[in-house]
């Protein structure tokens, strides 16, 4: 009898072959999965009264804020919102 690669009824004769991955769970592909959690994100932080501001630093500025936020145990962006709120506050 044959082998034939496409016939899985015969378990014991692809014992020694590997199976790529997990099986897929979710029917969309990974950009469009991306683009889904993006806008749910957005809408949280609309519901939440979350505005966004992008701003570009430096790369010294940025790991100076990166290294104070992991001190603090806070998140960047909470960093920088306590940090405009103080200077604001004056």
């Amino acid at each position: 009898m044959a082998k034939e690669s496409a016939d899985r009824t015969t378990i014991d004769l692809f014992s020694s072959e590997k199976r790529r991955g997990r099986p897929r769970s979710n029917p969309l592909s990974r950009e469009q999965q991306l683009r889904v959690n993006k806008r749910n994100q957005i809408k949280r932080d609309r519901e939440k009264g979350l505005k966004r501001i992008e701003l570009k630093v430096s790369q010294d500025l940025f790991d100076a804020l990166n290294e104070r936020a992991d001190a603090s145990n806070i998140s960047r962006s909470q960093l920088i919102e306590i940090i405009l709120q103080e200077n604001l506050a004056r």
